[in-house]
């Protein structure tokens, strides 16, 4: 619980190596994560050689994080494995299709929160990079991901060699709903993104952007309508090209 409560994300890490028998064992903690009907509807792509992480840079907008971390993990929503053992055994596979990619998805991310919480446990640092599904496409080519996967995020691992503040949470009361969904209303709103707009960080980040208020930085700067819009439509033509949805 101690452990969860102190999560922090890594961005600068140590010359080191992660030893093979620390990275698998970390992994294989990922892989008692729950699963969809325990298909297990997921891989993961271990890159730590310097040439291929110099190529996935630039898909990451060269965030020094993805650039500097000694091991980079991408992880794959995959029913490419599942669906040729089905074949393989006369069975008919009906998943390409949304649904399924969304139990892929969510099997991927569930693996990757559990690696990070058993690298965080062995003194290691994280850090999720979301660009992930910014680029899909550049990064299936990348990494020679078949039809039927997709990549959902990508997690930066190593020896911190940082140690940070905690990061503002919104307080519990904002987040959990009993029975049924409460609407907020705008005093709960201000009530609830008090701390966080009061944050000294906060308000350079609204001096820094020549806005008004925090949440103009959010709609404004760093995830914009059109760029929403943008990627939301490329990854739909990424889903369809990998077999996910139909043309």
């Amino acid at each position: 619980m101690e452990l969860l409560k102190k999560h922090i994300s890594i961005r600068k890490f140590k010359e080191k190596a992660l030893s093979e028998e620390l990275l698998q064992s970390i992994l294989y903690s990922g892989t008692r994560a729950s699963t969809t009907g325990n298909m297990q509807l997921y891989s993961v792509v271990i890159n730590r050689e310097k040439d291929l992480r110099s190529k996935l840079a630039p898909l990451h907008f060269n965030q020094p994080v993805a650039v500097k971390a000694p091991v980079l993990l991408t992880f794959v929503a995959d029913f490419n494995r599942f669906t040729k053992w089905c074949h393989q055994n006369n069975a008919e596979a009906g998943y390409d299709n949304f649904l399924s990619f969304n139990n892929a998805l969510i099997d991927a991310t569930l693996v990757a929160q559990n690696v990070c919480v058993a690298a965080e446990n062995l003194g290691l640092g994280v850090c999720y990079l979301g660009t992930t599904l910014y680029n899909a496409d550049k990064i299936i080519e990348l990494l020679n991901l078949p039809k039927l996967t997709f990549p959902v995020t990508t997690v930066a691992i190593g020896y911190p060699d940082e140690n940070p503040e905690l990061t503002d949470r919104i307080p519990l009361e904002g987040i959990v709903h009993e029975e049924t969904y409460s609407d907020y209303n705008s005093g709960t709103i201000d009530r609830l993104y008090h701390y966080k707009e009061t944050l000294t960080s906060s308000k350079q980040f609204v001096k820094e952007n020549s806005k008004e208020h925090l949440a103009q930085v959010f709609t404004d700067v760093r995830y914009k309508k059109a760029d929403n819009e943008f990627f939301s439509n490329k990854m739909m033509e990424v889903l369809k090209q990998q077999g996910f949805l139909k043309e």
